[in-house]
Formats: structure tokens, C-alpha cells, sequence
């Protein structure tokens, strides 16, 4: 109801701005249209040297395109206003839903620590509690860390670690992690055929992976089947990842990528999350020098996501020479900082 009543306000903004810019171009039109008898007269009883005839059409023309630059201005306030708007709903979303997945932890590690506190558990139950509160932990840390994380990206002070891998060799064991860490070794396949050279961060990659999988397992009815393909091109590396789950219109596939973006429909299911698991991703892609896709059939059609990175060293070769050479600078770096303290603790 208050995101109708937002846009009904917008639209009413919008209109009676046009209102407005019309009604001025029009009274203008009629003061000109008005004056001219009185600019015709003076002209007949003054001389034609006192009384330039170009003088009113360039008053005209100046007066349009002083209304044109301002209807333009109204438009460009409007569109910005309009899209400060967006961005101040989707972190007010965004906060809303950090705030959530922060207090679910915690209050379950309060209510296990609590428990404890107030009458003797047995040992077995108090292993079973220090099991789930160690796991909210790691929840707490990992969504604290992808936060600070996604900050880094943005500001270009990401900490490189680039090396050149055999994709086939890397894309096994990234896969095989994330089987390991959901669980899934019976609904995840994989057909990796991809004996190729890819200049990667590896962590950053399992990040993508387990980014991308965790998306699948959310939309998609128990038990999630995901299927992972890897390839290589002369040029390009392809990895896809799809899922047979609730699918994505297509009104949605560009939105997904974006900061906050949520996809809140009637059918889809009430998953909890930040928005910016599929943005972390598309940032991590781009800065190896890809890019990333997807594409749904339909509605409960699933959809595949598809990473394109280059191939080593054939394609953008420039560029991810310079990501190695970035990485090899800041090892060099950290290595002779150790160094250093080591030395002073001699």
C-alpha cells in the first residue's frame, strides 16, 4: 500500500510539473502572439532603421529555448530525485534485512547461552549446543566479512591474490568445496572439460560458486538439483550453473545484478537475505576481467547463470598480466612486512 501510494505521489509530481512547463509555454506563446500588433505598429510609424524585424523572432526563439532548457532541468531533477528515491528503499530494505539475519544468530546463540546458565545441561547437550552456536558464529562472521568485503571491492582496495591456474583442476576443487560445505554431493553435478590456463583468485572464485549455489538451493522446492558445466573456448572460459527451481522473469534478470535488488513476487518464496549476494558476484567477474549472465526460460523453468572469463594468455592478455603483476607486488609486500616484525622480535 505505501509503495502504491509513493508512486501515485511521483506520478502526480511529475504531471503537474509538465502542468506546469506547458502552462508557461503557452502564456509566453500568448504574450508574444499578443505584443507582436504592438511591435507591427511601432514598426509602421518608426523608421525600418530604428526598428530591427529580427528582434521579435529572436526574442521568441530565446524565450522557447529558455522553457525547453527548463522543462529539461525539471526532468533531469525529477529522474534523479526519482532514482535517490529507489536507492534510499533498497538500503532501507537492505538494513532491514542485515538486521534480521544479524538478530537470528544471535538470539539463538542468547537462548542456547541462557539455557546453560540457568540449569545443568548434560554434556551431550551442552556439545550439541556449542555445535549450533560455533555454526551461528561463522553465519554472524561471514555475513560481516561479505559486507566488508563488497566495501573493498567498491573501493578498489580488494586485496589481490591472482595466480594462473588449470581451470580444469581449479573448477573440480572449487566445486567439490561447495559440495562439501551444503552438503549436496548427491544434487550437485558437475561436467568440467576445460584444459585451459585462467588467471584467478581462487578464494574469490569459491565465493562466486558457493554465492551462486546457495541462490540456486534458496529458489528452488527440496531437494535443490544444480548442475555446473565447464568449458573452454579458444578465447573464453564458460562456467554455467543452473538450477530447476521458480525461474526469474525477464523483467528481473538485468535487476538481479544490481546493489539491495530484491525480487519480491506473490510466488516467490520468503528467503531472507542482504541483495547483494549476485552483485558480490558480478563485481568479483568483472574485476577478473568477465562478466556475467542468466537466463530463465520462464516461471518454475529454473534459470542458468553464465561466467565468462578469458583464457590465458589469448584473451585480454593486458589486463590480467597486470592483475599478476598487482598480486606478485603485494606478496612481496606482506612477505617483507612479516620480515620485518620477525626482526624486531630477534
Amino acid at each position: 500500500m505505501k509503495k502504491q501510494q509513493s508512486l501515485f505521489r511521483h506520478i502526480l509530481v511529475f504531471v503537474l510539473a509538465q502542468v506546469a512547463w506547458l502552462s508557461l509555454l503557452g502564456l509566453w506563446i500568448y504574450w508574444f502572439v499578443s505584443n507582436q500588433f504592438i511591435f507591427n505598429r511601432l514598426s509602421e510609424i518608426m523608421s525600418p532603421g530604428m526598428m530591427s524585424s529580427s528582434r521579435p523572432i529572436a526574442l521568441f526563439v530565446g524565450g522557447i529555448v529558455l522553457l525547453v532548457g527548463i522543462s529539461t532541468a525539471m526532468s533531469l531533477i525529477f529522474r534523479n530525485l526519482n532514482l535517490q528515491l529507489n536507492v534510499n528503499r533498497m538500503y532501507d530494505n537492505f538494513i532491514a534485512n542485515v538486521t534480521h539475519e544479524l538478530k537470528s544468530p544471535l538470539t539463538s546463540i542468547q537462548m542456547y547461552l541462557e539455557t546453560m546458565d540457568s540449569r545443568p545441561v548434560h554434556e551431550t547437550k551442552q556439545k550439541e549446543f556449542i555445535k549450533i552456536m560455533l555454526q551461528d558464529t561463522r553465519r554472524l562472521y561471514n555475513l560481516i566479512n561479505s559486507i566488508l568485503d563488497i566495501s573493498r571491492l567498491e573501493q578498489k582496495k580488494v586485496a589481490h591474490n591472482f595466480s594462473v591456474y588449470n581451470a580444469q583442476t581449479l573448477f573440480r576443487q572449487l566445486v567439490d568445496e561447495a559440495r562439501e560445505q551444503y552438503r549436496m554431493n548427491e544434487w550437485i553435478k558437475s561436467t568440467i572439460d576445460a584444459d585451459c590456463q585462467v588467471v584467478a583468485d581462487k578464494n574469490a572464485l569459491q565465493i562466486v560458486i558457493n554465492n551462486l549455489i546457495d541462490n540456486a538451493i534458496k529458489y528452488s522446492p527440496p531437494p535443490a538439483r544444480i548442475e555446473i558445466f565447464v568449458q573452454c573456448t579458444p578465447l573464453q572460459l564458460v562456467v554455467k550453473v543452473r538450477d530447476y527451481g521458480i525461474g526469474i522473469q525477464g523483467k528481473h534478470q538485468k535487476k538481479i545484478f544490481q546493489k539491495f535488488h530484491r525480487v519480491y513476487e506473490h510466488s516467490s518464496p520468503n528467503v531472507k537475505g542482504t541483495g547483494l549476494g549476485l552483485y558480490w558476484v558480478r563485481e568479483i567477474i568483472k574485476y577478473h576481467g568477465g562478466k556475467v549472465m542468466v537466463d530463465s526460460p520462464g516461471k518454475n523453468r529454473g534459470a542458468c547463470f553464465t561466467i565468462i572469463l578469458p583464457v590465458y594468455p589469448k584473451s585480454k592478455s593486458r589486463y590480467v598480466n597486470k592483475l599478476l603483476k598487482l598480486s606478485q607486488k603485494l606478496r612481496l609486500g606482506s612477505n617483507n612486512d612479516r620480515q620485518k616484525e620477525t626482526n624486531q622480535f630477534e
